[in-house]
Order: structure tokens, then sequence, then C-alpha cells
């Protein structure tokens, strides 16, 4: 098995294309931040609109993930698409 380093560069640059791909895959779809964060459980979008601007540290996680990609209706393995 191989040994990988993951710093924290790396795992920035997975956040980065995680959450650049949420946001054009929203605005495709002309989906506002606030109806987004509604359809997955949040009251506002305070919480998304961190995760796609990786502001406090925040991101998406799997379960995230999965509920966005329901909502939009795309395949989850569009936002890990470079």
């Amino acid at each position: 098995m191989k040994i990988i380093d993951f710093d924290d560069d790396s795992l920035e640059n997975f956040y980065k294309l995680i959450s650049s791909n949420i946001i054009r895959i929203r605005k495709d779809k002309k989906i506002s931040q606030l109806k987004l964060a509604n359809a997955i459980g949040h009251q506002n979008a305070t919480f998304l609109g961190k995760a796609e601007l990786l502001a406090e540290n925040k991101h998406f996680n799997l379960e995230h993930l999965h509920k966005i990609s329901k909502v939009l209706d795309i395949d989850i393995c569009e936002f890990l698409k470079p």
C-alpha cells in the first residue's frame, strides 16, 4: 500500500473543487443559496454560503453532498469533476 502525506493544501484544493462545482451547478439551475439551504434542511443560507466560500473552515460533508445532489437532480460524482 502506498503511503501518501495529505497536506493542508491538497485538502484545501479538494474542498475548493467541490465548492466551485456546487456553485456552478446551483447557478446553472438558477437556485439561490437560500432555496438550496432550505431544501437540505437549513433555515438560512449562512452555512451554505460559508461552505461554498470555505469561510471559517466550513465545508460540505458527505450528507450535504448527498442531499445537494438529490435537490439539484445530478449524480454526486459531478461535484468531483475538475
